[in-house]
């Protein structure tokens, strides 16, 4: 969410930016709904004001002076709440809008319209070259007896699976890799509940736009599809000593997502499931757009560093403005190499987004010279599972079926090749 001033004196820029993010969103009739509910609270004001001057008059009036100010109160109480109900109303209206009001990006953003219109930033490794015909992870896994899809269908429905044997295993060595690199790097570990409040949604941006990818409980809660919702309203309604930023956070979840609007995409394996984990790296910063910029920069290294580490060949893109979400400021993607498409894939998001998650969740500190102000966010992944297993296994495939275990996990598997 947008400050309202705000979004009053830079209404060019809120249009250009749903522009430049391919939203449907008219800040004009924002505006107008804004100036309605500006007057309407204006005369409610004024009304109860009347109303509380008569109120302190009527118990010193004579009966003629008392009969004429009931009178009064009660036409006035009349028109009160007819205003009353009218601002209640537009109230509504104009916070629905509110919560429709796209965050700027920033100017370095590329124009497009959706992933395919991306901008690759830079490139780590050369894509991975076999001398035989590589095979796909879900051939890898079957081969190998390291996953059950079929029974996963059976237990969990479309987009169900088992990881076994050597895959779990590798799925956990994988975790340790990234908790012991990011303890190093400075960051509290957090494990944190997938089951939120719908409060921490609005909050973060994802409703009420992105209700239809959410599963939803009968109480009314829902299921995350990131670490960050619970890990942002964590700190939710509070003030945060300025001394004590930033706020560094990896941070864990069981994670949930329809994958609404994506039916024929990814039916097979791990790269597109309804379950999964994430670890989720999480800052709140001082409320300064070149602190944004570089812890912006600093997430994404650090996520780099993990593909770095395992060896495995990748790019960063940035995002154009018609793949930025609403709140976003400006975001990357880093894609992993998969050689059975012969392309990269999407692993993982880094994204800032100024005070607009903040502002809603109501997180805030008190600057140097003692003003009130909204932190900033940023988030990004460091690892999605079982996801992070596809490149691995196809990048690290050899002819005879096997796969070498990279380097950097063979301390956590105690095994350097997986083998029928």
């Amino acid at each position: 969410m947008l400050d309202i001033k705000f979004i009053r004196e830079n209404a060019d820029l809120i249009k250009e930016a749903a522009r430049k993010k391919h939203l449907d969103f008219n800040v004009t009739e924002l505006l107008i709904l804004d100036k309605k509910r500006l007057q309407l609270l204006a005369e409610v004001e004024k009304m109860r004001a009347e109303q509380n001057r008569v109120s302190e008059e009527l118990p010193g009036a004579d009966t003629k002076r008392r009969t004429t100010l009931i009178e009064s109160m009660r036409t006035l109480k009349g028109a009160m709440q007819e205003d009353e109900e009218k601002l209640t109303g537009v109230t509504r209206d104009w916070q629905r809008l509110m919560l429709s009001v796209p965050n700027v990006p920033d100017v370095s953003v590329p124009e497009g319209t959706s992933d395919a219109d991306n901008q690759e930033v830079r490139t780590w490794g050369e894509p991975t070259k076999f001398d035989f015909q590589p095979k796909s992870h879900v051939e890898l896994m079957q081969d190998l007896d390291l996953a059950d899809f079929e029974r996963g269908t059976k237990i969990a429905g479309f987009r169900g699976y088992v990881l076994k044997k050597d895959a779990a295993l590798l799925n956990f060595a994988l975790w340790q890799l990234v908790i012991n690199h990011f303890l190093k790097n400075g960051y509290e570990l957090l494990s944190v509940p997938s089951l939120v409040k719908r409060e921490a949604f609005l909050g973060t941006g994802y409703l009420p736009q992105g209700e239809e990818d959410l599963y939803k409980t009968q109480d009314g809660d829902y299921l995350a599809g990131t670490a960050e919702v619970a890990t942002m309203a964590y700190f939710m309604d509070e003030v945060l000593p300025v001394e004590n930023l930033p706020k560094k956070f990896l941070t864990f979840s069981p994670c949930f997502r329809r994958e609404a609007g994506s039916h024929g995409k990814d039916t097979k394996g791990l790269v597109r499931v309804h379950e999964f984990y994430k670890w989720e790296q999480v800052i709140l910063c001082e409320a300064d757009h070149a602190t944004s910029v570089k812890y912006h920069e600093e997430i994404t290294r650090l996520s780099e560093e993990i593909w770095q580490m395992l060896k495995i060949p990748y790019h960063v893109v940035a995002n154009c403005g018609g793949d930025l979400g609403l709140g976003q400021v400006k975001k990357y993607d880093i894609e992993a190499w998969v050689p059975s498409e012969n392309t990269y894939r999407e692993t993982h998001s880094a994204s800032y987004f100024h005070d607009f998650q903040t502002r809603r969740l109501n997180i805030r500190y008190k600057d140097k010279e003692g003003k009130m102000r909204f932190v900033h966010s940023l988030n990004n992944t460091v690892l999605a599972t079982p996801r992070a297993l596809v490149p691995i296994l196809e990048n690290y495939q050899q002819a005879d079926g096997s796969i070498k275990v990279p380097e950097a996990l063979q301390v956590y598997m105690g095994k350097k090749l997986i083998t029928k």
